[in-house]
């Protein structure tokens, strides 16, 4: 009977190692994270308009959390392309105050079904993200981070973008960006 349960145990051990499944984790792994577009902004906000957002489970420190704003901006240009949301998509709305806006919101949808928003700390100014999600995908939030910060570690090279950021405190605009290999960041008058 022992090595009956000695057997059993190795061979249930040996597929856990071989589907990857591993103790204490849920198995999940996201396969999966679509940028929303610009042109889709409505669509995810008819389908994702009542979620009361968190920035719970999101919270564990990544070496991507140390990295200067202004190059994961250029980071995820690479990866994802153009922002969901800039300054200047946001200027004609009637309710338009610059200090309501950050530089820049990244909206995304994860394996078809996950809502995702990531923005700015404070504009150029500082290091990380911020990470937004669904209270009920609370205990999937830390997987996901792993897998989008994998994926802007593993860039080999930026992407050139330029972005608009108002500082309230200062009474100022700022054009910001990455272009010609080095990051730029300008006073300016108001840019539109």
């Amino acid at each position: 009977m022992i090595c009956i349960t000695r057997f059993v145990a190795t061979t249930v051990f040996l597929l856990f190692v071989f589907t990857g499944v591993t103790f204490g984790q849920s198995g999940f792994s996201t396969t999966d994270i679509q940028k929303v577009p610009y042109e889709e902004h409505e669509k995810f906000e008819e389908e994702f308009g009542d979620i009361d957002w968190t920035s719970s489970g999101f919270d564990a420190s990544l070496p991507i959390d140390r990295i200067p704003t202004s190059e994961l901006r250029a980071r995820m240009q690479k990866v994802y392309g153009d922002p969901t949301f800039g300054v200047e998509d946001l200027m004609d709305r009637p309710d338009f105050s610059p200090s309501k806006y950050v530089q820049f919101e990244y909206w995304f949808i994860i394996d078809d079904e996950i809502p995702m928003i990531i923005l700015d700390v404070d504009g150029p100014f500082r290091q990380g993200l911020i990470y937004a999600g669904a209270p009920q995908f609370v205990d999937l939030m830390p997987e996901i981070k792993r897998n989008f910060s994998s994926d802007l570690m593993s860039v080999d090279s930026l992407a050139e973008y330029r972005d608009y950021f108002y500082v309230i405190d200062e009474d100022q605009w700022y054009v910001v960006g990455y272009e010609d290999g080095e990051f730029v960041r300008e006073e300016i008058s108001e840019p539109f």
